[in-house]
């Protein structure tokens, strides 16, 4: 690779940057006035269990019931797949460019400005909608104790907590994660240690489960009562939107690189533990969940607004346990303030993102002397206002719309990484730059991009295919299902005829541009002094 001003520039197995003088000015540095203020252990927590929510905690009820234990499983084992080579080739860009704007400024880069524009729009799309599914969320989760209290006032409750938190600023931000997505941990492992437990007889009730549920009612449902392979299929295939919702966000470690200390380092580090999270938290949790409630069970239909706990609260409760339920359904309740927190945190960068990139109201760009960007958090915060729509519909019914609408519109987020990614890696093959130089590099490459980006498109294709079976049309479902789908490359047809600009050429491509500033900001960790210290700077 070379610079246009001063030859060749090359990067070290740790990503310094050799070159020297100075380099072409990029607007994500120029413009931008947000604040390094998340350390690396935030930035750890985040990646590992920031948006770790109400997807796994209670979605996963509608999942069991529409896929049945093996079903949901493998739905999830599927989308895990999905997610993780989302994140190897999302990390493989970040951590050269760990930008303001994360991955929508890399699709500038890289493919176009209209691309980014779609990307930009649709990603902010995705979580100023995501906000109010939480907060739905948390008020069916509160209904557990409270059945009386109009779900109102919870939703009001949760809102206030989540906006005071992001108002304070990334670090306050960062700290609160820390400790959600610390609860989030402890509790979920909890949880997977106790259901093994409770399987094999430990509950007070000492009834040994093993794989009962298993054999009756089935490792699959029949979806919709369609006989034989075909409904059995239908009902995997069900699981697959609820478990793109619970995994939608883990790119929000993109987002927080604007923010964070020291990118180039914590970065890929964070990135390359997100296995941890899909296959200890979710592939397991799923395991568990699968073993302990069988697929139909009283309480897992969400929709019909009666549904007050998680499958993990209906297991203990059907083990005999009297008081654990409601300790676990209050760190249940603190998983919907953290996602819901992660959630008005990314769209208000989204946004910000958008505005440095000249596709939204350069008002979006206004930062305080923190650099905390108020004027988006507070326009993004206004859309936490949907979510009292659950007063009239139930919240359960309502969390549903916007689940399907957040797991299109992040699925579609996904491809977009995947072909910013396939650009990225035709720019560095076409420019002769080595990527086992880059700070990270996967060796499944680019064929781990293709299969994410291929499956995303698929998935997002057929998602709401259950309203075309005889007698189920539903047009809530439809449009949930098929709005975001539709608006994605209907953006990018109109962006194109605004900019009328190609898509980049791989040889002209910019990978230079802000790696001073970047490298400014570089620096090597302490060495632990103790095993103790060793353990620490490992883990986070």
């Amino acid at each position: 690779m070379s610079d246009p001003e001063h030859g060749p520039v090359n990067f070290d197995k740790e990503g310094s940057f050799d070159g020297t003088g100075s380099v072409i000015n990029d607007p994500g540095f120029q413009e931008g006035k947000l604040s390094r203020e998340l350390k690396n252990r935030h930035i750890a927590m985040i990646s590992i269990g920031g948006v770790i929510g109400t997807g796994l905690f209670l979605g996963t009820a509608t999942a069991l019931k529409n896929g049945g234990p093996l079903g949901l499983l493998l739905g999830y084992m599927a989308v895990g797949s999905i997610c993780w080579t989302i994140m190897i080739s999302l990390g493989e860009m970040v951590a050269l460019l760990p930008i303001s704007g994360g991955h929508i400024k890399l699709a500038e880069r890289f493919v176009s400005p209209a691309f980014s524009f779609t990307m930009g729009w649709n990603y902010w799309y995705n979580w100023a909608i995501i906000l109010p599914a939480e907060l739905s969320a948390a008020s069916v989760l509160v209904g557990f104790w409270d059945k009386e209290t109009n779900p109102s006032v919870w939703i009001a409750v949760c809102m206030f907590v989540v906006v005071f938190i992001n108002m304070l600023g990334a670090g306050a931000y960062g700290e609160a994660e820390f400790i959600f997505a610390s609860i989030k941990v402890i509790t979920i492992v909890g949880l997977i240690i106790l259901g093994i437990i409770l399987d094999l007889g430990g509950g007070p009730n000492h009834e040994r489960i093993g794989f009962r549920y298993w054999k009756h009612p089935g490792p699959f449902t029949q979806f919709s009562g369609i006989e034989g392979a075909k409904g059995r299929f239908l009902g995997w295939w069900a699981v697959m939107t609820q478990a793109a919702f619970s995994f939608i966000g883990t790119e929000v470690v993109a987002i927080a690189a604007g923010e964070a200390k020291n990118p180039r380092r914590n970065l890929p580090k964070a990135i390359k533990r997100v296995y941890i999270r899909i296959l200890l938290f979710y592939i397991g949790g799923t395991f568990i969940i699968g073993l302990l409630v069988p697929s139909n069970a009283e309480g897992l239909n969400l929709a019909d607004g009666t549904a007050a706990s998680s499958p993990f609260v209906i297991a203990i409760q059907n083990a005999g346990i009297k008081a654990l339920p409601s300790v676990i359904n209050a760190c249940l309740l603190t998983s919907a303030w953290s996602a819901a927190s992660s959630d008005l945190y990314s769209s208000s960068r989204a946004l910000y993102g958008l505005a440095l990139s000249g596709n939204a109201p350069r008002i979006f760009m206004k930062t305080s002397k923190r650099g905390l960007p108020y004027v988006s958090v507070m326009f993004n915060a206004s859309f936490a206002f949907l979510a009292f729509m659950g007063v009239s519909k139930g919240s359960g019914r309502v969390f549903g719309w916007f689940a399907n609408m957040t797991a299109i519109a992040g699925l579609m987020t996904w491809f977009g990484i995947s072909f910013t990614y396939i650009r990225f890696y035709k720019g560095l093959k076409a420019q002769g730059i080595d990527r086992s130089k880059l700070p990270f590099a996967s060796k499944l490459q680019p064929y781990a991009a293709y299969y994410a980006g291929s499956f995303c498109l698929l998935i997002s294709f057929f998602s709401g295919w259950a309203v075309f079976l005889k007698g189920k049309w539903a047009a809530d479902t439809f449009v949930t299902n098929y709005l975001p789908l539709a608006l994605f490359p209907l953006m990018y047809i109109i962006a194109r005829r605004y900019y009328r600009q190609p898509i980049v050429k791989p040889s002209e491509m910019d990978f230079v541009s802000g790696l001073a500033e970047i490298e400014a900001v570089t620096y090597d960790e302490p060495p632990p002094r103790n095993r103790i210290e060793a353990f620490w700077q490992w883990l986070m």
